[in-house]
């Protein structure tokens, strides 16, 4: 079991500064390693057919509309399951999470992991971050120790990498981007993107409901 995660919002608390007013992890779950690279392999080719350089990134909020549906409409056959968390920071009372944006991250983190229904076991996780070494090592040991013990092993290996290089966490962004903006009204394309991935959604935690 191999699983991409990335994020969409973001973890601040200023939310009347500019902040997002919801924050969402999302987990790209391919429980077959060759089910992970023949989708690897569709998004390189749509990259190809729309003649876009081998560094250019799929990103939710940097891509057109068209863009975005091309993209998840070429995804829709390909085999994997998806489980998220979607956090309104209004149901987040902690001051830990609220004061530090790496706690309220991990967190998130943690939580979707963990209350899978058991659903994710001895899985190697990759994340995208950009972190120095010791907020990467710091991400690590808080995950093992909080997910892993002697009778369960959640993850078996975790490493954070760049999504440039990456179009299976670009497939996660994707994901996250579009259960994001089903969540804000004044979206006309609220509900366009997550109706194309419906059937790829395991389970959607709204947090604090």
């Amino acid at each position: 079991m191999i699983i991409f995660i990335d994020d969409s919002g973001d973890p601040g608390f200023k939310v009347t500064k500019g902040s997002s007013a919801v924050f969402v992890i999302a987990l790209v779950i391919f429980d077959d390693p060759l089910d992970a690279e023949e989708t690897a392999l569709k998004i390189k080719r749509l990259r190809q057919k729309l003649n876009r350089p081998e560094k250019f990134e799929f990103k939710f909020n940097k891509c057109s509309k068209d863009f975005r549906c091309m993209f998840l409409d070429t995804i829709t056959g390909a085999r994997f399951r998806v489980r998220a968390i979607v956090m309104p920071k209004n149901n987040i009372y902690g001051k830990e999470l609220r004061r530090s944006k790496e706690s309220f991250y991990n967190y998130a983190i943690k939580m979707v992991l963990k209350h899978s229904d058991n659903t994710i076991i001895d899985a190697k996780i990759r994340i995208d971050g950009h972190g120095d070494r010791k907020f990467k090592q710091a991400m690590n040991n808080y995950l093992r120790k909080e997910l892993n013990s002697p009778g369960k092993t959640i993850f078996t290996n975790l490493k954070i990498i760049d999504s440039k290089e990456n179009v299976l966490i670009q497939l996660a962004d994707m994901v996250a981007g579009a259960i994001h903006r089903s969540y804000y009204n004044d979206k006309t394309d609220k509900d366009l993107y997550k109706s194309m991935i419906a059937e790829k959604i395991e389970n959607e935690w709204k947090f604090g409901k």
